[in-house]
């Protein structure tokens, strides 16, 4: 890896997930302290994955455009940090709505933008995307532990400050990353509706949508549902930060679990545990041990499934498609299906309440791994 920036490139997973390790934990215990609804709370946390949905494939298709992928992390960086100055003006439903609207348009553009770069940095050498993604991990972790510990005494509206610093950082991070060397040269005989009309490609497109779905009751509520139940702020810290921790196992073992079991059965396992996971959530909370396993369970339905997720989108989105297909990959899971996930938690957690909608995530995960059985095949893949 001498020629790849590795440095370079970990830094910024490094620091953007520092941040969300900092933000989906912590951002619905500060809505709940200005004692909003679980409906707002829902619509509120919904908004960055509402803007992934067609925002990346925007940011996507110009990136592949200009072959300036970096540039426009950079710019994206930067509107996201100016905008988020908004949540000191203001804490009303209405002003932090259109407040995290106009962040999270910013907010999404870079994650699938520094998969492409890294994965264009990497070439033929794929397989150690997961020694470079491990740092973002990391700083996931370090977030989700100190701010735990920092909450059990600070007010929770000193996260405000840390999200600014953290965005600060984002931004002074991106413009340290180099542009990957001739991003434009390759062009493609397919056009990118033409790969996604390809039914393995739906089905696993549907299945990525159904897996982020399944997530969308855990990242909107979990910690809610934790300190409903008398778990401390620092335990949730530390429940957080395990499952980055068996995540980051993943991301070091991902080349040889590839070569030996191959992209598709990876998946199929990933969702799989996914749907055990989230039972385990709904009906084990009040068992500390029940609740730490399952959080040791996000190696699978976060850790290889994101990572052989982008090796497959890597696999069907080829040179001049490369962004785009991250992208698609990014706004169909994480933006449509996170939505939809957090949407239907915040409407149907106060009437169905916890243990039926971790039931529901469980349900699409198993959906998911029905369509990925039957359809998805891949070329040289086990």
């Amino acid at each position: 890896m001498s020629a790849v920036p590795y440095w370079r490139l970990s830094a910024f997973y490094f620091v953007y997930c520092t941040f969300l390790g900092a933000f989906m934990p912590y951002w619905s215990l500060y809505l709940k302290s200005l004692a909003f609804s679980a409906f707002q709370i829902g619509v509120l946390m919904s908004l960055f994955q509402v803007a992934r949905i067609f925002v990346p494939t925007f940011w996507g298709w110009l990136a592949d455009k200009t072959g300036h992928r970096v540039r426009i992390m950079q710019l994206t960086a930067a509107a996201s940090l100016v905008f988020y100055l908004g949540v000191f003006a203001g804490d009303s439903f209405g002003w932090l709505f259109g407040v995290m609207a106009l962040m999270c348009f910013f907010l999404s553009a870079p994650m699938p933008l520094i998969e492409a770069v890294t994965l264009q940095h990497l070439g033929a050498s794929e397989s150690a995307y997961g020694r470079i993604r491990l740092w973002g991990s990391i700083g996931f972790i370090m977030a989700v532990i100190g701010l735990g510990y920092w909450f059990d005494y600070a007010p929770i509206k000193s996260l405000l400050w840390v999200l600014l610093g953290l965005k600060l950082g984002i931004f002074v991070i991106s413009r340290w990353v180099p542009e990957p060397p001739n991003v434009l040269q390759v062009q493609t005989k397919s056009s990118v509706w033409e790969i996604v009309k390809r039914k393995e490609v739906m089905a696993f497109l549907v299945a990525c949508f159904l897996m982020a779905t399944a997530h969308g009751t855990y990242y909107t509520f979990y910690s809610i549902y934790l300190v409903d139940h008398g778990y401390s702020k620092s335990a949730i810290g530390w429940l957080w930060a395990m499952g980055a921790i068996c995540e980051i196992m993943v991301f070091l073992t991902m080349p040889k679990l590839t070569a030996r079991f191959g992209l598709r059965n990876i998946l199929l396992v990933s969702f799989m545990l996914a749907a055990l996971r989230f039972s385990l959530i709904g009906w084990g909370v009040e068992n500390p041990l029940l609740v730490f396993f399952a959080q040791t369970l996000h190696a699978a339905t976060f850790g290889a499934f994101h990572a052989a997720s982008v090796a497959v989108m890597n696999r069907l989105f080829q040179g001049s498609n490369h962004a785009r297909g991250q992208a698609i990959y990014t706004s169909v899971s994480y933006g449509l299906g996170g939505t939809v996930g957090g949407l239907m938690a915040g409407a149907l957690w106060e009437p169905l309440g916890a243990v039926l909608n971790f039931g529901l995530s469980s349900v699409a995960a198993l959906l998911g791994f029905v369509l990925l059985w039957k359809w998805l095949r891949l070329a040289n893949d086990k």
